[in-house]
């Protein structure tokens, strides 16, 4: 196979990338700063692309390569590649399910946890030396409540409980919150929908659910809409594949249904969210907080979001630890070999 040309969109792994090198004649695309004269000149040698949630193949690419037989992505999404210029040239597609599933709960879990008890304004507290200087911020322990308002609460002052009449006082999430037993609605019940749900389970968490369809083999409860889930949930977890459809699903509207005491997490995709309407709501204390993983136009961030303790970001490391991208490539790799030995795929959509 070693004549076989592989083009890699962009880079993405280490490890994937020397093993294509080792098994196939490996384009990197990167390399090419003329994109149009590097496809005139190996358009009938390519017949493979291995893409990720950064780049993949579009229509414009998918004609350019008129030998292209195999479409792999190092991702799970699928949003980079035209699935319908593919079927209709009869172009195999694969990606990479079931082995991100856990890590990128895992981290959807760890941002809800890092922006209810301000965990990265925590350690940088410690570091700074202010410590010595004396204890950190006043915290409270926020117990049961409503959606709009807390029913009761207390402040821990020198380990002694002070009653407030109401959470109100305070504005945003400007205080350490409990995570056990805050409701917890959840955009898409996929593998990973359905792997936050039971982390979230372990804290005592309601859950409720938007999909399109209501699932029958699960007992939590369905909202019909983005709105209405928004509406009767304390944190929202987006874990649904980008679409069209599903394309700025977090809008104005549901940001200021989910309202100033609430959490948005985001571990599907950056466009999932209408960053501008997202970034005003942060700023104007119409959310109370955010984690993020992804954002609209990676790398690039908002920069008004550095300077909010309330909001959490990292650099799209859903499924980043080594155990499970060696396991993506290997299914990367795994999917070329069957497709170019006449084997059945791995893990093939298209």
């Amino acid at each position: 196979m070693e004549s076989i040309g592989v083009l890699m969109a962009c880079p993405m792994n280490t490890y994937l990338e020397q093993e294509l090198e080792k098994r196939f004649n490996l384009f990197k695309f990167w390399d090419f700063p003329d994109k149009a004269l590097f496809l005139d000149a190996h358009r009938n040698s390519i017949r493979a692309v291995v893409g990720n949630a950064t780049a993949g193949a579009d229509a414009e690419l998918i004609e350019s390569l008129p030998r292209l037989e195999i479409v792999t992505s190092f991702s799970v999404g699928l949003d980079k590649i035209d699935l319908a210029k593919c079927r209709e040239k009869g172009i195999r597609v694969t990606n990479t399910p079931d082995v991100l599933t856990e890590d990128v709960a895992d981290l959807a879990i760890g941002l809800i946890l890092a922006v209810l008890r301000r965990l990265c304004e925590c350690d940088r507290y410690v570091r700074s030396g202010k410590w010595r200087r004396g204890d950190y911020r006043l915290t409270t322990k926020l117990e049961a409540y409503t959606h709009t308002s807390f029913l009761h609460s207390d402040i821990v002052l020198s380990g002694r409980k002070v009653e407030i009449p109401s959470i109100e006082l305070l504005s945003g999430l400007n205080y350490h919150v409990r995570f056990t037993g805050k409701s917890v609605g959840i955009i898409g019940l996929g593998r990973i929908g359905m792997g936050i749900a039971k982390r979230a389970e372990a804290f005592s968490c309601p859950i409720s659910y938007y999909t399109r369809t209501e699932k029958s083999d699960v007992n939590y409860k369905y909202y019909p809409s983005v709105i209405e889930l928004a509406s009767n949930c304390q944190i929202l977890v987006v874990a649904c594949p980008l679409t069209e459809e599903t394309r700025h699903i977090i809008n104005r509207e549901v940001i200021d249904a989910l309202g100033p005491k609430g959490v948005l997490i985001n571990i599907g995709r950056g466009p999932h969210v209408d960053e501008r309407e997202l970034v005003s709501a942060l700023v104007e204390g119409r959310l109370g907080g955010a984690g993020l993983d992804v954002f609209e136009r990676e790398p690039e961030v908002p920069e008004e979001l550095f300077g909010l303790e309330n909001v959490v970001l990292t650099p799209h490391i859903g499924s980043g630890t080594v155990e499970t991208r060696m396991a993506m490539a290997d299914l990367v790799l795994g999917n070329l070999e069957a497709h170019f030995l006449n084997k059945p795929l791995l893990t093939p959509v298209v």
